[in-house]
């Protein structure tokens, strides 16, 4: 699940904060821990269906993505904490990043003692090299990055840009996978190749794949830091969010990012002492993207009655369980708490409160006519919507069914598919669908939340996979101008103005309908590990999918040591 990203992948949800139990240990924890038999692997589990081998660190619906094992082989140029998103980001591959103060530039000075996993030197050629492979092929530049020059200097790579990355700079420094020229050079197509024998900085080696999983070994030698203690990783795809949680109840998977309803009495009760659930907050959400190139629901007004209608109390309640994505209120789609502070003047206080009467005069005063159940446009079609999620997604796929009840009440008739992962993942970044819900991206301030749904840069024509957003084809040029604005101010008042901008396109286009809340939370258990990251230690978030999960690994030792 590559989501269920930022981002990602990702993929069935992200974990809430509110709702969860105490993670101390039991006074017997470290009695019991005594008496352990030591383990050297680690089971990392995704409820991510059959995988086919890719290894592609580039290709969105690459297994290396869906389970995350890529950043176990190939490294950022630094580690950047969504938890903590203010804070400057560690120097990973890079041991040190200057940006210019108007953020058009950036000097990137690559350690020295780095080298690829078949022994050969990691230099700033592959650095210079990643940018530009990047650059100049669309499908790989999934954050629509203007980069421009790009050089060598002994061993600082000075980037340069078509405008400002001030909103960007973690997206280009922090979650860009470092490939060895010598290796991708002679590929012929980076953006499709399944790259068969990955070949990467990082402490990891694959070992073997099988459409069940994929197991990695620790490198015997060269890499640029202490070796982790975790001497293999064996990640497992299980079929849906059930099998994922019974894995995780009974040890046979150790970390995941799943939705477990019932938490409690499913997971933690199994081995209180152990099993753990951390749900650190961020700034993202979860919502329906509605395809805004198909009739009748390129019409905002359509949209604005479907938003009307959702019952996301309900949503909250039934499909997360009261704790996975909590319940968005305000009419901008910005999260409580996390969001407050950007909130536009004219939308404080004004909530996404579920008005069916409300919905319905408006749709009457666009035109729409309502014959008994069945809403028809001002063409006299009848308006019906397919919405679509992966079938092991179970909290989207209740979600589905709560909103095609709701949009039933004003006369739209909607049908859920349940469909295959990676052919879901496809079709929506191709715009090949009507609607699903989905996740956006996260980071320090909501820009990246509003550029996910908005962006007329990542806007690309219906059959072009887009990857990182606009995935419902939104065409607005003031919503794009807005966004660059934000991203190019240089001072918080330029900013606020460009938001206030934003948010009222997204409140009056309502190109996607908000619901719940982004996390970045884990599943995980401390029978035979510890050194996650917690409220005490917040050093990183807890999706195994994410760049920061090999940070994650490297922090954990035996629970026996």
């Amino acid at each position: 699940m590559q989501r269920r990203k930022l981002f990602a992948v990702a993929l069935a949800g992200a974990l809430a904060t509110g709702g969860l139990a105490a993670c101390g240990d039991s006074p017997n924890a470290n009695k019991d821990s005594a008496n352990k038999t030591s383990v050297d692997y680690l089971k990392i589990g995704m409820p991510n269906g059959t995988q086919t081998e890719n290894h592609n660190p580039f290709a969105g619906t690459s297994s290396a993505n869906a389970l995350g094992y890529k950043w176990m082989i190939y490294e950022p140029l630094t580690q950047w904490n969504p938890v903590k998103p203010a804070d400057p980001a560690k120097p990973w591959l890079a041991s040190d990043v200057k940006w210019a103060a108007d953020y058009k530039s950036a000097d990137v000075t690559v350690r020295d003692n780095a080298t690829w996993s078949d022994g050969q030197k990691l230099t700033a050629d592959d650095v210079a090299y990643t940018f530009t492979l990047i650059k100049g092929n669309e499908a790989l530049n999934q954050f629509a990055i203007p980069y421009d020059g790009i050089t060598v200097n002994g061993n600082v790579v000075h980037v340069t840009f078509k405008s400002p990355q001030f909103v960007n700079q973690n997206k280009i420094m922090a979650n860009t996978p470092i490939v060895p020229k010598h290796i991708w050079e002679k590929i012929a197509d980076p953006a499709t190749d399944i790259n068969k024998n990955p070949i990467g900085s990082g402490p990891y080696t694959l070992k073997s794949f099988t459409q069940a999983g994929v197991v990695l070994t620790v490198r015997d030698s060269g890499y640029w830091q202490d070796l982790p203690k975790v001497k293999e990783l064996r990640y497992t795809s299980y079929a849906d969010n059930s099998a994922q949680t019974t894995a995780l109840a009974n040890g046979e998977a150790e970390w995941s990012f799943v939705f477990i309803p019932n938490y409690q009495a499913t997971f933690v009760s199994k081995d209180p002492a152990n099993h753990k659930i951390w749900a650190p907050g961020v700034l993202g959400i979860h919502g329906l993207y509605i395809n805004t190139t198909i009739k009748p629901f390129d019409d905002p007004k359509l949209r604005q009655a479907m938003n009307m209608v959702i019952n996301r109390a309900d949503i909250f309640n039934q499909a997360e369980a009261g704790y996975f994505h909590p319940q968005i209120d305000s009419v901008t789609g910005l999260p409580a708490g996390a969001g407050d502070a950007f909130v536009a003047p004219e939308y404080k206080g004004k909530t996404l409160t579920p008005d069916v009467n409300g919905a319905k005069a408006l749709l009457q005063g666009a035109g729409y006519k309502l014959n008994g159940s069945t809403l028809t446009d001002p063409a006299g079609k009848p308006v019906k919507i397919t919405l679509t999620d992966p079938a092991p997604w179970s909290d989207y796929q209740t979600t589905l069914e709560i909103i095609k009840t709701n949009l039933a009440e004003i006369g739209i008739q909607a049908t859920v598919d349940k469909a295959n992962q990676d052919k879901w993942d496809q079709n929506v970044q191709k715009g090949d669908f009507q609607a699903t819900m989905r996740w956006t991206n996260g980071g320090a301030t909501p820009y990246d939340i509003y550029q996910t749904v908005m962006d007329g840069d990542m806007l690309k024509p219906i059959g072009t996979a887009a990857q990182q957003g606009n995935f419902g084809r939104f065409k607005s040029p003031e919503a794009t101008d807005a966004l660059k604005a934000y991203a190019n101010a240089t001072s918080d008042a330029d900013r606020t103005t460009a938001m206030n901008k934003i948010q009222k396109i997204f409140v009056d286009q309502a190109p996607m309908l908000p619901v719940g809340s982004d996390n970045v939370g884990g599943a995980f258990s401390t029978k035979n590990w510890i050194g996650w990251p917690s409220d005490a230690d917040p050093y990183a978030g807890m999706q195994p999918t994410q760049p920061y999960a090999l940070d994650v690994v490297l922090h954990l030792k035996p629970a026996n040591s």
